[in-house]
């Protein structure tokens, strides 16, 4: 690599986390994520850098206009998607989606959000993104997007009402957390049902996503006695074939089941309120290899 050339690729790395981590977010799926900075990496490669003051603002401007195409073919597969559609989990706890130092970061990259992003128009996404995971002003998001500032204020302002953005139950204490897992866990795999139940708040709500790839749910499971039954047979499942580990998801605790299946549990007043699981294998390809870059599962990460 020559002098030049070295040095066009530093100023893209310098911007790789950021990109992927715009990309994700709007898209909500990681491989997309990857291919998109890769195409980032090719319109920068052929580039002429001499005009190109701010290589973060310009790199930020071509991911974002990059994941505007993708977004407009992406709703017509979700609406032929198979069952419930949920985002591709991420393991966070290594900072791949940047810093989640705050409630507010980290509800950013939540299964929660992702899934009331999908409410949005491309361009509300976009705004919405930039402005709250990444803090953008409207001036620089109207630069971005092409837009006039009124218009970005306009869009922001759209998205905001539209999205009702989650916070988190309780703070996530990893002590409370794993004790609330492991009871709930050992109840799920012993097949007591009633002590299952006890658990469950009355309205829970158990949403699995497996494609029509893999057996699971093809709506979501509602009420305490409904979601019991389904979980006795889900989880002794994945804990009788599988090695469990505790992890940060999205921000959030989870339980990672072998290379298979990731379930993120939600709590309320130390009942589980709701449970998010990923088990199409398709979604599982980017966690499968942070999985293989560690060499291990990982433990807690929050």
């Amino acid at each position: 690599m020559t002098t030049d050339n070295a040095a066009t690729g530093a100023d893209f790395e310098e911007h790789r986390q950021r990109m992927f981590g715009i990309a994700y977010r709007m898209l909500g799926s990681a491989h997309e994520a990857e291919d998109v900075v890769q195409d980032a990496w090719l319109r920068w490669n052929g580039a002429d850098r001499e005009p190109i003051a701010h290589p973060g603002a310009w790199l930020a401007k071509v991911v974002t206009r990059l994941c505007l195409n993708r977004l407009t073919s992406a709703r017509a597969r979700r609406e032929e998607y198979v069952g419930p559609w949920l985002p591709e989990p991420v393991l966070t706890g290594d900072g791949t989606l940047g810093p989640l130092d705050s409630a507010e970061r980290r509800d950013g990259v939540s299964m929660a959000l992702l899934v009331l992003l999908e409410r949005l128009t491309p361009k509300e996404r976009a705004v919405y993104v930039l402005r709250e995971a990444f803090g953008y002003g409207h001036r620089e998001i109207a630069g971005l997007l092409d837009v006039t500032e009124a218009n970005s204020r306009q869009l922001h302002r759209r998205a905001a009402e539209r999205v009702d953005s989650p916070r988190p139950r309780f703070p996530p204490d990893p002590e409370r957390w794993r004790g609330l897992v492991e009871t709930f866990m050992s109840a799920a795999r012993d097949g007591d049902l009633a002590r299952l139940e006890s658990l469950l708040a009355t309205d829970v709500r158990y949403v699995s996503d497996g494609g029509g790839v893999v057996g699971a749910a093809r709506r979501p499971i509602l009420g305490r006695e409904n979601v019991a039954r389904f979980l006795v047979g889900a989880l002794r499942k994945f804990v009788g074939e599988e090695a469990v580990a505790f992890a940060e998801v999205n921000g959030a605790p989870a339980l990672v089941f072998g290379e298979v299946a990731v379930f993120l549990p939600e709590f309320e007043n130390g009942l589980v309120s709701g449970a998010r699981v990923v088990v199409n294998p398709e979604k599982l390809v980017f966690l499968r290899r942070q999985l293989s870059h560690s060499g291990r599962l990982p433990g807690p990460g929050w």
